[in-house]
């Protein structure tokens, strides 16, 4: 496949898969991983140049969780 070939292809998965997240979807790749979004809860937070404490709103935020076999393989 010639580079440009490759670019535009990760390019259009990568479009989709923003797409899916921004939509609250999960994109499943069978054995590699599933892409998610997940919201992490408002919390109370230090400014680490002040020490002053702040609140930290709730955010839905991108997650990925690799499969089984993609774990398998980087662990042989």
């Amino acid at each position: 496949m010639p580079k440009k070939d490759a670019e535009k292809a990760v390019n259009a998965f990568i479009d989709t898969v923003k797409e899916a997240i921004a939509q609250k979807d999960k994109v499943q790749l069978i054995g590699f991983g599933t892409f998610e979004a997940r919201v992490r809860k408002a919390r109370n937070g230090k400014n680490p140049r002040t020490g002053e404490t702040i609140k930290i709103k709730k955010a839905t935020v991108p997650a990925f969780k690799a499969g089984k076999a993609f774990k398998d393989a980087v662990n042989k």
